[in-house]
């Protein structure tokens, strides 16, 4: 009778504990939570970073895209920034241009899937946005590699130039510069995008000589200043363009990371933005013509003739000095470590740089990785030692200030503990697409997670958890904030 008694107030208490142990509304005010823009570009052509070649099933190139998907998430990334047309080709399905055959081994023969949907799918499960990454005008990387009946070196051979070892589709051609901007608002119409994104192939590197001069000159008949009135035309539109579609849209570029040699002084170069490639970058980020630049600064931090530091601090005094004062996040060259190219670049270069990216200028901090086959490899440990810094919580990709759009509502949230966690659930707020997530133990509070779902699991039990809804444009509501009775 004492043991059946003593077993019912034993049960009573625990009760009472756990009831006590419940959490309730509370107007505590977390700090706010971390933003940074984290990305690695993700290349197809020659089967740089995915798939790991041509042809594979889908099965498993699906596997190997949502292993890279999940490694992103592991290093905590919120961006991959996934080349969807390599050249005149598409890794989706597109109305426009065949298939890559740098997925499918055949160009124009469908791999059994959409990858870039699946792309999108599998990295908003985790909370990391997806930027569509397009090369404008380069045909084909190589003249030898076969096409099929409906590329446009066949459909429109009178656009296209042969250039080096290159085919190339002539910028100045209205048609040229048509097709790439419908390309890319076809993609933004149809898919969940969170950015489109070009790169530094405007025209065609040429082989140089010693005084900078090019030994090959694109076969257009153009003057440089002619070719750089077509690509400053094409960049305004397409800017202009994906905004009409969809405002939230991230518009990015990575340009070449030299705009001119002596810019900065003492900056050195045989190939520049503005002369070899037609690209007047630097106009692009002062009028405000994307939503982001990234330089690739792919240099060490010293000599001073080609520093990151130098060029990363010119690069966003333009953007400060400008009234658009759009974010400078910088390529990082993370596959030069210990590479042939960089032969014994540490991986402390990379931390490095790292870290100066959050400390150079006073706009939002961010950078990139080239590419994410590298940090997949964790060369040197450099990956490693990422995850145990810079990168021990997630943050968020930085807000788009100069977009008038007005903040989401906080969610409505509620939790219950389980054994070892507390599961918090929400409904969807006006205006969110995603959420992020902090928890509070005794008196630190940590940034936890990023998620497009409607709910999470968190380990222990935190004294208080806080979430917060976020919107397309990077805008965050006032916190919903538990904590416990």
């Amino acid at each position: 009778m004492r043991s059946f008694l003593r077993n019912i107030i034993f049960s009573l208490l625990l009760s009472s504990f756990c009831l006590a142990q419940s959490y309730v509304r509370s107007n505590e005010k977390p700090p706010a939570f971390p933003r940074e823009f984290r990305g690695a570009w993700v290349a197809c052509v020659y089967n740089i970073d995915w798939p790991s070649k041509p042809g594979l099933p889908a099965a498993t190139q699906k596997a190997e895209l949502r292993a890279l998907i999940d490694r992103a998430d592991q290093y905590k990334l919120n961006a991959i920034i996934f080349q969807v047309r390599p050249n005149a080709d598409a890794v989706y399905r597109s109305n426009y241009e065949p298939f890559s055959h740098w997925v499918s081994g055949t160009m124009g023969k469908s791999p059994g899937y959409d990858p870039l949907e699946y792309c999108i799918n599998e990295a908003h499960k985790k909370g990391i946005e997806v930027h569509a990454w397009f090369n404008p005008f380069r045909a084909l990387p190589n003249a030898s590699l076969p096409t099929s009946s409906n590329h446009i070196t066949k459909t429109h051979r009178s656009l296209i130039r042969n250039f080096r070892n290159y085919k190339w589709m002539d910028p100045s051609s209205e048609f040229a510069r048509k097709r790439a901007l419908n390309v890319m608002l076809d993609v933004a119409r149809r898919y969940d995008v969170d950015g489109i994104h070009i790169d530094d192939y405007f025209y065609p590197y040429p082989l140089v000589n010693k005084d900078g001069t090019p030994k090959q000159i694109f076969p257009d008949g153009k003057t440089p200043a002619q070719r750089r009135y077509y690509v400053d035309s094409f960049v305004k539109q397409m800017y202009t363009s994906i905004k009409q579609v969809k405002p939230y849209l991230r518009v990015g570029i990575s340009p070449f990371g030299i705009w001119q040699p002596g810019y900065p002084r003492g900056i050195e170069a045989n190939i520049n933005a503005y002369d070899h490639l037609a690209a007047d970058s630097r106009k692009w980020l002062v009028n405000g013509w994307c939503d982001y630049m990234s330089p690739q600064l792919y240099w060490r931090i010293s000599p001073k003739k080609q520093s990151y530091t130098n060029l990363l601090t010119w690069w966003r005094d333009q953007s400060q000095r400008s009234a658009a004062k759009r974010p400078v996040w910088p390529g990082i060259a993370t596959d030069r470590v210990m590479s042939k190219t960089d032969p014994g670049r540490p991986a402390s270069e990379i931390l490095n740089q790292v870290n100066l990216s959050r400390k150079i200028g006073s706009n939002w901090a961010g950078h990139c990785h080239w590419s994410m086959k590298s940090l997949m490899q964790n060369r040197a440990g450099v990956t490693t030692a990422l995850q145990k810094g810079a990168y021990v919580a997630p943050a968020l990709v930085p807000p788009m200030t100069w977009m008038q759009a007005q903040a989401p509502a906080p969610p409505t949230i509620s939790a219950s503990t389980k054994n070892n966690y507390i599961n918090i659930k929400w409904n969807r707020a006006a205006g969110a697409s995603k959420y992020a997530i902090q928890a509070r133990y005794e008196a630190q509070w940590h940034s936890v997670e990023v998620t497009y779902g409607n709910g999470a699991n968190i380990a222990g039990k935190p004294d208080a958890i806080a979430v917060y809804s976020v919107d397309r444009y990077g805008n965050t509501s006032a916190p919903a904030v538990m904590t416990l009775r």
